[in-house]
């Protein structure tokens, strides 16, 4: 529910349109036919603070979920496109990795050079959809830390996503076999196996997909993705009590 207000007291200015938890602030009338944009919006972060941002939401941005084979990643990464697809997003694009390893990568194998390759071809891909304004989501073990990191500052706009679960849960996932097969000697260089996985020192977030189930997990990016300015929050998502908080502040500030 959108609705004009004046800050009341010292605070009176440029009239907001506000809706409890986005606070837009209108641009001056100095800069009507040339910014089409709200010049500002307060978010509640969730833990008691209230935050201006710069209007960045209609740029895009990179979602890269990462962790072991079997822990969730191809799931999560269509649950969370499915979400935003709901919220009015549609230029977004999902990189799959075993779909990119049949074409972007064709003929790289397995060795920590090639698997180096491999995800920063990704990451370039990504880097472009990006800057063009569309939302990366990409799905792929990616194992070692510093391409990972490669790719963060090369893209910018990027929100790792672990997908944290035990080894022994991810191979009781399995329905390829590949993990029993990696046990028994039959593939060599298998992430968790005989090869490495470097995990996330500071991820954006952590997903266990072992205790939680998918919807909680999205709703975990989903409320980081706010929180980054990256997605309007949704009117409702809040607890009672976040929304009590909400008021409050936003009545200290004379915006109610």
């Amino acid at each position: 529910m959108l609705q004009n207000a004046l800050p009341k007291g010292p605070r009176r200015g440029r009239p907001l349109w506000r809706d409890f938890f986005t606070v837009r602030v209108r641009p001056s009338p100095s800069s009507w036919g040339r910014d089409r944009t709200f010049g500002k919006k307060v978010f509640w972060n969730g833990d008691g603070v209230i935050e201006e941002r710069g209007e960045n939401m209609d740029q895009g941005f990179t979602i890269w979920f990462t962790g072991l084979s079997c822990s969730g990643k191809s799931t999560l990464s269509k649950l969370v496109e499915e979400e935003l697809r709901r919220r009015g997003i549609t230029k977004i694009e999902i990189l799959d990795g075993d779909v990119v390893r049949t074409n972007l990568s064709k003929g790289l194998g397995f060795s920590k050079e090639d698997r180096d390759t491999n995800i920063k071809r990704i990451g370039f891909v990504c880097k472009l959809l990006t800057r063009n304004g569309v939302v990366a989501i990409t799905a792929a073990i990616s194992p070692y830390r510093e391409a990972r990191e490669f790719n963060r500052r090369e893209i910018g706009r990027f929100v790792e996503v672990y997908c944290k679960c035990p080894l022994s849960v991810c191979i009781e996932r399995d329905v390829k076999g590949l993990y029993k097969k990696a046990l028994a000697g039959e593939i060599k260089n298998y992430t968790g196996v005989d090869d490495p996985y470097e995990e996330p020192l500071n991820p954006e977030v952590i997903v266990e997909t072992d205790k939680e189930t998918p919807e909680e997990s999205v709703r975990k990016v989903i409320r980081r993705l706010e929180e980054l300015g990256y997605l309007a929050p949704e009117v409702g998502v809040y607890t009672p009590e976040e929304e009590e908080k909400v008021k409050k502040r936003l009545e200290g500030w004379g915006y109610l």
